[in-house]
């Protein structure tokens, strides 16, 4: 159990009518401190006189444990670290939080934490070990982007993974051409009808959305998975949704060793939510369909964010067209990787007709504009994908001389096969080579702020064959 012999308890004290949402929210903030998933939870434990909140009760349905309610007088005999008089005078006991958890004698792992109206506390349950993942380690902030990197003017951008010379000048001028439309209300239809076309499917399986983000986060607040699952190093959105919508989520970490690929009996078995990048982002590995086929079965949702599938000549490994597995299969794709469009916000969600409808239900109105939806009508044209091709082949090309051209100096180290618009390197002091390529004028993508990664990992968007010699230049001096 990840280190983790038994099992954790959670201590939760709380004022009434605290939300199940925020309960959640502060438990898996406390789970990550202390490096342990959530399936590592054996139960939740309070005073007895909150043992029927509704809020804690809902708390403990999602993680799938029971909800333990002990006397005062109990907990009230616990040594606790962080006593409080105000507290103590209202239950009976210093630290609802800290007392509940140490209640029978186990280890303390994170102290009192506090949200608005609850608090949590974690400790191992009587006779376990610590944690495996030190708790000291700091938690990768999963709201860091790359074009963070490329706010200073000036700098060749190599952080961003949008293709260059983008948006290409016939949809510029599409674009242009419909400002004249604003006043009119978003129609979806065509729109609609042309994804649809694109990948064989119903329109009933296509649901528009401000780029692949809103689709995380409308899946999050739609779904109540009780075992949520993330396959990391991965885009770090959908993890950050999940925990925003207070849901527990158990990291399953992928090993550089194994060249950042899904190895069998990698994801638990309970999950009934997983969610993987393919091709990954930050590692640019294409896992092969059948290794995410195998993933589906009754009762999961598989969510497969395919944001940089047009860049793999082909997309050999799309699951988008496929509609017969087992389970719920869901596939993002966005617009804004080959197209430019990040600023547009335009994406969507293939998926079962009704999945589609219930979170097409959990969106506000209109909430594509007519220039999104004027953009994914045209780029899911024949015409916009022959191009897409194209420069996918293009990118395969110019990816090949990267690598090449890495490959010539000492210490960088490339695990696994890129397949995708960037590339991850393993640099040891890759953070201070990072700050000398900016003042070189090259910006790259730091690797720390994605889980399972740390300082010594950057991630590379390819660029052409003269931008990537210029940037070795520059890369050679830094080390």
């Amino acid at each position: 159990m990840d280190g983790v012999a038994d099992g954790v308890v959670v201590g939760v004290g709380a004022s009434t009518g605290v939300a199940e949402g925020e309960v959640l929210a502060l438990i898996a903030e406390a789970l990550a401190a202390a490096g342990v998933p959530a399936a590592a939870v054996r139960r939740l434990a309070t005073v007895e006189q909150r043992h029927a909140e509704p809020g804690l009760l809902g708390a403990a349905r999602v993680l799938g444990v029971p909800l333990v309610g002990h006397p005062a007088a109990e907990l009230g005999a616990v040594a606790v670290p962080n006593p409080s008089t105000r507290v103590l005078a209202a239950t009976g006991t210093p630290s609802v939080a800290e007392a509940a958890a140490l209640l029978g004698g186990g280890e303390l792992l994170v102290g009192k934490r506090k949200s608005g109206r609850s608090t949590v506390a974690v400790a191992t349950l009587p006779g376990t070990t610590l944690p495996a993942v030190p708790r000291s380690a700091a938690e990768p902030d999963l709201r860091h982007h790359g074009d963070a990197e490329v706010r200073v003017p000036g700098l060749v951008d190599l952080a961003v993974n949008v293709r260059t010379g983008t948006p290409p000048a016939w949809l510029r001028t599409a674009l242009a051409e419909a400002l004249g439309d604003l006043a009119a209300y978003p129609e979806q239809s065509a729109a609609r009808a042309a994804v649809a076309a694109r990948h064989g499917r119903p329109t009933a399986e296509v649901l528009l959305t401000a780029g692949a983000a809103e689709a995380f986060v409308l899946l999050a607040r739609t779904l109540r998975p009780r075992h949520a699952v993330v396959v990391h190093p991965q885009f770090t959105e959908p993890e950050a949704a999940l925990r925003d919508a207070g849901i527990a989520v158990r990291r399953v970490l992928l090993r550089p060793e194994d060249g950042f690929r899904l190895t069998p009996g990698a994801v638990p078995d309970e999950a009934d939510l997983v969610v993987v990048g393919n091709p990954t982002n930050p590692t640019s590995i294409l896992h092969p369909a059948a290794a995410l086929t195998a993933l589906t079965r009754p009762g999961r949702t598989l969510v497969v964010d395919e944001a940089f599938m047009d860049t793999a000549p082909g997309e050999p490994a799309s699951l988008a067209a496929l509609r017969e597995l087992p389970g719920q299969v869901v596939v993002l794709r966005s617009l804004t990787k080959t197209w430019g469009l990040a600023g547009l916000r335009i994406g969507y969600l293939l998926g079962p007709a009704p999945l589609v409808a219930e979170l097409a239900q959990a969106q506000p109105l209109w909430p594509v504009s007519s220039l999104g939806l004027l953009a994914a009508e045209l780029c899911s044209a024949p015409a916009a994908l022959t191009e897409a091709e194209a420069a996918a082949e293009q990118l395969a090309e110019d990816r090949a001389h990267l690598l090449k051209r890495l490959a010539e100096l000492p210490g960088i180290r490339v695990h696994g096969e890129p397949a995708a618009s960037f590339a991850l390197i393993h640099l040891p002091g890759a953070a201070q080579v990072r700050e000398r390529l900016r003042v070189a004028g090259f910006a790259v993508r730091r690797g720390d702020t994605f889980p399972g990664l740390g300082q010594d990992w950057l991630r590379l968007a390819v660029r052409d064959r003269a931008t990537v010699d210029a940037f070795i230049g520059a890369l050679a001096a830094a080390l």
